[in-house]
């Protein structure tokens, strides 16, 4: 198995995907919604192969950053792929899927760093959880992002290109708040798991993690209380939705890039 051209293929059909769903948003094409998702399913099944030859590397307790990349971005375009199926979030794979090309480009020649083995259940359960919570989410902020130009637009009267081919505004919060929901729920779920199958949640190279997951839920959960109780929507949405993303973001892999890439040259 070769790396870089099964990297190189998936970057190529991301791109193609993420493409035609972008003529699309502008109008310039036709909808091709079963395209874009057998693209996006070629490019996922390129990946596959990757994300397991780095797995293989080292049956680690807490993958590298590399790894972990793969693996989160892989899940969620495939999370995205399935959510589509039910709910119009394809429009998502116009930033998602070129990331995870990108991703998968980068990773190539940078292999994640062995761990000590020991991936009991509880730890697969947090571990599975974590990296769920995290595509949802994902996927989230990249709604949160369309439904901000959305906004913006309908706002100075901008109602023809993009705006014309996104779902109603008030279809578009919706989605947005249903993929928060389902995101707490797997981040709690994630957080549990960690402090009763982790021995040390606040050692050393997990406090970091810890407290910015916390942090973050607790951003998520103060949207979703005021959104209940206090009709928070619009832009509000929008910017507690990408700053909870943001410090979850530093949260998986803020300390690993100071672990791994940092602390390993000085």
């Amino acid at each position: 198995m070769h790396a870089l051209p099964l990297a190189v293929m998936a970057f190529i059909l991301y791109v193609a995907a993420a493409s035609w769903q972008a003529l699309t948003l502008t109008r310039r094409v036709s909808s091709r919604t079963g395209l874009v998702r057998s693209f996006g399913l070629l490019a996922l099944m390129c990946q596959t192969p990757l994300a397991i030859g780095l797995l293989d590397q080292g049956a680690s307790l807490l993958p590298g950053i590399t790894t972990s990349a793969v693996l989160i971005s892989g899940l969620a375009v495939l999370t995205l792929l399935i959510v589509s199926l039910f709910k119009p979030v394809l429009n998502v794979a116009v930033g998602l899927f070129p990331l995870t090309g990108m991703i998968l480009l980068l990773a190539i020649g940078l292999p994640s760093p062995e761990r000590h083995p020991g991936m009991t259940p509880g730890i697969a359960l947090h571990a599975l959880s974590s990296a769920l919570a995290f595509s949802l989410l994902a996927i989230a902020a990249f709604q949160a992002i369309l439904l901000g130009i959305q906004n913006q637009a309908l706002r100075h009267h901008h109602i023809r290109g993009v705006v014309q081919s996104l779902p109603p505004l008030t279809s578009m919060e919706r989605i947005l708040f249903e993929l928060i929901w389902a995101g707490m729920a797997l981040l709690s779920l994630a957080i549990a798991s960690g402090f009763v199958f982790l021995d040390d949640m606040f050692a050393q190279h997990l406090v970091h993690k810890t407290v910015l997951s916390l942090l973050a839920w607790l951003i998520f959960a103060t949207l979703l209380v005021c959104h209940l109780w206090l009709g928070w929507r619009g832009m509000r949405a929008v910017s507690w939705t990408l700053v909870g993303y943001l410090v979850l973001l530093l949260a998986y892999f803020g300390s690993k890039f100071v672990l791994e890439v940092l602390l390993a040259q000085g």
